[in-house]
């Protein structure tokens, strides 16, 4: 039986599991054990099929689990079956790599929507998407259909683009601005540091001896990101 509540980090290894199988899928491998995504992720074997557990059965006990149907009940849990719209608030240089990086990615997670402030990027294009005044996010969201956003403005101005993007409707929010959001308790924040991200790194630069471990993305838990 499924979870009323799943716990967010297994929903954050779900991504990580479908890349492997994923591939798996396109080499032409056809059941895949706990044991080889273990190989491959650097969770345990036991985490995985704990984790999958958590959604129903898909595998059969000393067989596996078959590639094809894996991927499928994977991307429908995470409800990527369909191409999922992305508006991006912040054309700045980490805006403007995000949606470049974004475009060559096997990701169904497409930005279609950018917002600024700055009058002068207003009107301008990115690729083939035109830049948009921020003001104008809540028109255009329910419009558009897009409930996922990223933030990616400077810290003084992210709370207020946060709260245009809640009042758009957006129910989920990547954010790279280092400071803690305040969303109503239906939006999900998750935080991309990069700065904590290097610092920690400085720990096991000097503690070479500490073992290392699966990664998932430089996130840092704050209000809203539960």
């Amino acid at each position: 039986m499924v979870q009323s509540r799943i716990p967010d980090v297994t929903v954050r290894r779900l991504p990580i599991y479908l890349r492997v199988v994923e591939t798996m899928r396109r080499q032409g491998v056809q059941t895949v054990s706990s044991q080889e995504i273990a190989r491959v992720t650097g969770f345990s074997s036991e985490q995985i099929r704990k984790d999958l557990a958590c959604f129903g059965a898909f595998g059969v006990r000393g067989v596996g689990y078959e590639t094809e149907h894996l991927a499928w009940a994977i991307r429908n849990i995470l409800g990527l079956t369909e191409p999922v719209a992305v508006a991006l608030v912040g054309v700045g240089h980490l805006g403007s790599a995000l949606v470049r990086h974004n475009v060559t990615q096997p990701t169904p997670m497409r930005i279609r929507l950018l917002f600024d402030a700055a009058p002068e990027k207003v009107g301008e294009y990115l690729g083939e998407l035109p830049i948009r005044p921020v003001s104008t996010v809540p028109a255009v969201l329910p419009q558009e259909g897009v409930q996922v956003a990223i933030v990616a403005v400077p810290p003084e101005a992210a709370q207020q683009v946060t709260d245009l993007l809640v009042e758009g409707g957006v129910r989920a929010i990547l954010n790279f601005a280092p400071v803690t959001l305040r969303v109503p308790p239906y939006v999900y924040v998750q935080n991309v540091d990069l700065n904590l991200a290097l610092e920690t790194l400085a720990y096991y630069r000097n503690n070479p001896g500490v073992p290392g471990g699966p990664s998932l993305l430089a996130t840092q838990e704050m209000d809203g990101g539960k």
